[in-house]
């Protein structure tokens, strides 16, 4: 017997908010700040067959990896898999990212049959390999970069194995958090097993299983109305990053987007070969990367499922950039995941201007800075992404100080919260006005600047920095945005500018400046509003020169007033000699 449409849209937002509690539970009971204070995870439940159901508010970089979870979980141990069973996966190229972000899969059954699968990814803080924090930009293979977890049972039937877990442990710098965030994901996922056999107990399996499927049927349905709003046809866009993870040449990147009313595909052919570096791109971080800008412009507010993705399709070439073979490291792979989101965004930013804006900082600006407290002789870390300038759009300026496309939901975490609990003092944390950003009729948001200094004896230093030769890009006449970069400040003065840099020492009263970048300016300059131009000069984002020769904009010093008779005037005359150029 087929159940009303209305207990089917009950139970259907009923998994949705499952997949949510599970998100906030691992996020109130982990141990490391990485999880608790920057929410560097995320959560989902799949269907027997590993369709994506629900997947709760967290890091779009994860959007299309869990599905792939599920996929390996099941492929490996397919009817082998029990009651209290709790599978670990992190090797990149089968389930995405890095081997930091570990996915453990639980099996829901009801009496012998299994009814789906329950999924939580998280950023470990430590999982071995050659530097402190594991993930590093000086890796050359993956091998390198920790321990490789290819989907093992760390419980069965509910049973830890010892063993298993002994091996995860003793391969690790930072055990106690690890083991808590571990338990912490366990436990939050055992809350979202319950309300699934809930579910079941109270409105029947059949009922429960007629709702999964009609999640993904009513998620292909809204995606193909969605389409049907998009312009069609075939739109390209190429970039450079700025080198392959250790400073040799750029790598050329580009994508041919192909949209029409059944399907939205993005082709990477011809993008660079998988590099020395760190900063390869696994498929499935890759595939993440894409939905990103698809749901971007589809609908940001759409439930993330497998009916709702079905219509991408993403071409990577095997042995490329975006879709690495073994053992390329992939252990700053955002540095390329993010120029796959921001491929497709560039293509079709012109094409869609009321969705998207100019291009962004981009880069996370990641950063490991850890050691040992001098005060309690505890291992201690910080794992964080920095903020930075997105891009103006058609209708406004770009945010300052908002995390990257791929962080969403990432929060910045607390200074007081650093300061209070370890050995580091944040010095400055403000907008990075002084580099500016990128102007135009729209201007870019701003950037920030972050600066540590370390308390304790000795500390060490690892940063991954991205479009530091390359910023972000404009749309029309919009100018470019403004780079990247990190500041090391010895006690002694002396200081260098650095973009990646590896397990570097850090001694008491050194300082680590990180600086993200503007966005990318919409339109011309000379079309911004004289009034927005005269607002920033008052909140001193830029100077009355600049004003004047950028904006073309006369502002009264005394009264910090906009000249209108001076400014039309100046902007006919720069008008008139950019005509001539």
């Amino acid at each position: 017997m087929k159940s009303d449409p209305f207990t089917l849209e009950i139970i259907k937002r009923s998994l949705i908010v499952a997949s949510e509690e599970m998100f906030y539970a691992f996020g109130r009971t982990a141990m490391s700040p990485v999880i608790y204070e920057v929410l560097d995870y995320a959560v989902g439940i799949t269907d027997s067959k590993g369709e994506l159901l629900a997947q709760a508010p967290g890091v779009p970089g994860f959007s299309g990896v869990l599905d792939f979870v599920a996929s390996e979980t099941l492929e490996k141990f397919g009817k082998d898999l029990r009651e209290g069973d709790v599978i670990a996966s992190n090797v990149p190229y089968y389930s995405g990212t890095h081997l930091n972000d570990v996915a453990l899969s639980m099996p829901v059954f009801h009496g012998d049959e299994l009814v789906g699968l329950v999924l939580n990814k998280g950023h470990w803080s430590e999982v071995g390999g050659m530097h402190f924090g594991s993930w590093t930009s000086d890796s050359t293979e993956i091998f390198q970069e920790g321990l490789l977890l290819p989907a093992v049972k760390i419980y069965s039937e509910g049973k830890p194995n010892k063993d298993v877990i002994d091996l995860i442990l003793a391969n690790n710098r930072l055990p106690r958090l690890t083991k808590g965030d571990m338990e912490a994901q366990i436990a939050s996922m055992k809350v979202a097993a319950r309300r699934v056999r809930a579910l079941i107990d109270k409105y029947g399996l059949d009922s429960v299983k007629q709702a999964m499927g009609k999640i993904i049927e009513d998620g292909e349905r809204a995606a193909k109305l969605k389409l049907k709003e998009l312009p069609k046809g075939t739109f390209e866009a190429e970039d450079y990053i700025d080198d392959d993870g250790f400073g040799n040449s750029e790598v050329y990147v580009r994508v041919k987007v192909t949209i029409d009313d059944d399907s939205f595909t993005a082709d990477f052919t011809g993008s660079g070969q998988q590099v020395k570096g760190s900063i390869n791109s696994p498929f499935p971080a890759t595939v993440s990367a894409v939905r990103e800008t698809y749901m971007a412009v589809t609908d940001p507010h759409a439930e993330p499922n497998g009916g709702f993705f079905k219509p991408i399709k993403v071409i990577a070439p095997s042995g490329s950039i975006f879709n690495p073979i073994p053992p390329a490291p992939t252990s700053t792979y955002w540095e390329s995941m993010a120029y796959a989101t921001d491929l497709v965004w560039k293509a079709l930013a012109p094409h869609i201007p009321q969705k998207l804006s100019a291009g962004h900082f981009l880069s996370i600006l990641a950063t490991i800075l850890g050691g040992v407290d001098d005060r309690t002789g505890e291992p201690f870390a910080i794992v964080e992404p920095q903020p930075g300038g997105w891009g103006g759009w058609e209708g406004g300026d770009g945010e300052s100080g908002l995390v990257a496309c791929g962080d969403g939901e990432t929060y910045i975490a607390s200074n007081e919260v650093y300061e209070r609990r370890l050995p580091v003092r944040v010095e400055r944390y403000e907008l990075n006005v002084s580099d500016g950003t990128g102007h135009g009729k729209f201007r870019g948001g701003f950037g920030v600047r972050k600066d540590y200094k370390v308390l304790s004896n000795k500390a060490y230093l690892t940063l991954s920095i991205g479009r530091s030769k390359f910023p972000p890009w404009g749309v029309g006449m919009g100018l470019n945005g403004t780079p990247n970069y990190a500041v090391i400040i010895k006690s002694n003065g002396e200081s260098m500018k650095v973009r990646r840099i590896a397990n570097y020492e850090m001694l008491k009263g050194d300082l680590v400046s990180l600086r993200s970048g503007g966005g990318g300016g919409w339109g011309d300059p000379l079309e911004r509003d004289p009034k927005l131009v005269a607002t920033d000069v008052k909140n001193e984002y830029i100077t009355i020169e600049q004003a004047r020769n950028i904006y073309g904009v006369v502002i009264d010093p005394r009264s910090s007033e906009v000249d209108y008779k001076e400014t039309q005037a100046l902007r006919e005359k720069l008008k008139e000699q950019r005509g001539r150029k």
